[in-house]
Formats: C-alpha cells, sequence, structure tokens
C-alpha cells in the first residue's frame, strides 16, 4: 500500500518550479513545501508571483502541504514588527495557495559576547546560554503568532531547528506544554536532533503527543553529516512506525540537504539508485526511494 502523504522541499530539485513539478511528477509526489520559488523565497513573492505559482500548481496536479517560510529565523535582538509584518504576509500567501500549514521556528538568541553556551551549535557543539529574560521573549512572541494564527485559521508548525529556543527535545517540549494548541503544534525533524546530541527515540517519546508534520531526514551523530534516511542515526523508521502504528496520517516531507552528501559510492544501493540523474534531481530521487523503501517495511 503506498502512503500518498509524501512531500518535500522541492527547491532542492532545482530552483525553477517548472523543473521541481516536472520531478514531482515523476516520482507521483502530489505535494510540495514551497519554499525557494524561482530563486525567490517564498516570503518574498509578489502577488503575481503567488498566482502564477498557484496557477502552475494547478496544471501539475500538486499542493501545498505546508509553506517552508523563514519565520522565527532571526534573533531576539532583531526587529520583531517588521518580521511580524513578514509573517502576515506569510499567512496571506498561505491561504492564497490553499495551505493551512506554516512551517516557523522560534528565534536565534540575541548577540553576546564572549564564551558561548547552552544551546546547541551546527556540530553539536554549543552557542549560547539561554536566560529566563530570552525564554519569556520567545514565548511572547509565539504567543502574539499564535493569536494570530488562530484569528486566520492556519496552523503553525514548529520545527526543531539547530541553535534557534526549541532546539533541544526539552526546550520543544517547553514551548508545547506552554503554547500547544489547534494552532501550534510540533515538526519532527530526526537530522536535526541528532545534530544536537539528541536521542532521537527520547525526543520522540517527549513530543510524540505534538506531532503534525515530519521532515524526512537523516543525519550521523559522529560528525552530524546528512544521509538518506534510515542511514544515520535519527531512528527513522522506529519513529515513523510508532507514528503510523498510533494512527498518524500527516505528511512526511523529504528535505534531503543532501547536495554535498560524499557518502553515495559506499552504500549498498540497488540499481535504481546507482543509476540516479546527476544534481538535484538525482539527490532528491534517492531521498524519496530511502523513504519509501522504509515505507514498505512498516507499512507490510
Amino acid at each position: 500500500m503506498k502512503y500518498d502523504k509524501i512531500s518535500g522541499f522541492a527547491d532542492e530539485i532545482a530552483e525553477d518550479v517548472d523543473t521541481q513539478f516536472r520531478v514531482l511528477k515523476k516520482l507521483d509526489i502530489r505535494y510540495f513545501e514551497p519554499r525557494g520559488i524561482d530563486g525567490k523565497n517564498i516570503a518574498a513573492l509578489t502577488d503575481g508571483e503567488v498566482a502564477a505559482l498557484k496557477e502552475k500548481m494547478g496544471r501539475s496536479g500538486v499542493k501545498a502541504s505546508s509553506i517552508g517560510s523563514p519565520i522565527g529565523k532571526i534573533r531576539l535582538d532583531e526587529d520583531f514588527e517588521a518580521h511580524f509584518g513578514q509573517f502576515q504576509r506569510v499567512v496571506e500567501i498561505a491561504k492564497r495557495l490553499g495551505a493551512r500549514y506554516i512551517r516557523i521556528f522560534s528565534f536565534y538568541p540575541p548577540a553576546k559576547p564572549g564564551p558561548a553556551e547552552g544551546g546547541c551549535g551546527s556540530d553539536g557543539g554549543t552557542r549560547q546560554e539561554w536566560t529566563a529574560k530570552d525564554r519569556g521573549e520567545v514565548l511572547d512572541r509565539l504567543r502574539r503568532m499564535i493569536a494570530y494564527a488562530r484569528e486566520q485559521d492556519v496552523v503553525l508548525l514548529h520545527e526543531n531547528e539547530k541553535e534557534i529556543y526549541g532546539d533541544t527535545a526539552e526546550r520543544c517540549a517547553d514551548l508545547m506544554e506552554q503554547l500547544g494548541c489547534g494552532h501550534f503544534q510540533a515538526v519532527f525533524d530526526p537530522a536535526n536532533f541528532v545534530q544536537c546530541g539528541q536521542d532521537t527515540k527520547k525526543a520522540y517519546e517527549k513530543l510524540k503527543g505534538y506531532i503534525a508534520y515530519v521532515h524526512i531526514k537523516d543525519a550521523l551523530m559522529k560528525d552530524g553529516s546528512v544521509v538518506p534516511a534510515g542511514s544515520g542515526d535519527g531512528n527513522v523508521e522506529h519513529i515513523l512506525k510508532s507514528l503510523l502504528d498510533g494512527g498518524y496520517d500527516g505528511y512526511f516531507s523529504l528535505e534531503p540537504h543532501l547536495g554535498s552528501f560524499s557518502g553515495l559510492a559506499a552504500l549498498e544501493l540497488d540499481d535504481r539508485m546507482q543509476n540516479l540523474p546527476q544534481g538535484g534531481e538525482g539527490t532528491f530521487t534517492l531521498a524519496y526511494q530511502a523513504l519509501e523503501e522504509i515505507l514498505d517495511r512498516v507499512v507490510m
């Protein structure tokens, strides 16, 4: 049985949306998570560009599973009012594209001098300590955004991105316990947790009641490098099986990040994978096939 709610960040295939949709159709993927559209971030599209994208989506039979927005990827000492205006624009774009979900983040700490300690870094190291004041500011900003999402009837999906407040399972759980509701839920990204030195099984158990969306990405604990799903330390198959056994019927969204993946030749790949197209189409296809192999085992 084919799981039909597979989506992905198609800008990892190519910048231009026509190529993105061609490859999605070739793979029989009917959803995408718009982030980069013809070289522009989804938040920067004009009304005309949004209309053109909507028309191409209709012709290609592709729907938006969620908006891959950049909202929440600013420091706490940067201008939130301007950012909130961008957030409102993203909500408008989401509604025009028929997407109820919007991926967001929970802000970087303010710039501080001196040694870093506290949050995880891109190599699983540390960044800066999160003070009670910083946490309070994160919660206040998110409360305001959630209130607007409730007014507009959209759902904000928090991703556990490296170095933001919600980068560890403990702080993601804090956000969900404080703010979780029908308009604020969790994206579970196994690779991001691995890159923060987190045990993804423990993270899943802590957050499973809040997960509404999953990014399919895996990584190695030893150096944080991203690998195809099932080839790393993200326990992807265990987590997908647990979700599906528990009645999950949401999206699995491919975010391959394999553009610089150099370990392809070392993997035990079948002939389909050995003869993939070069570039973004090839790595996106590899990511899709790795997910399909996991789902074939899990669903069966």
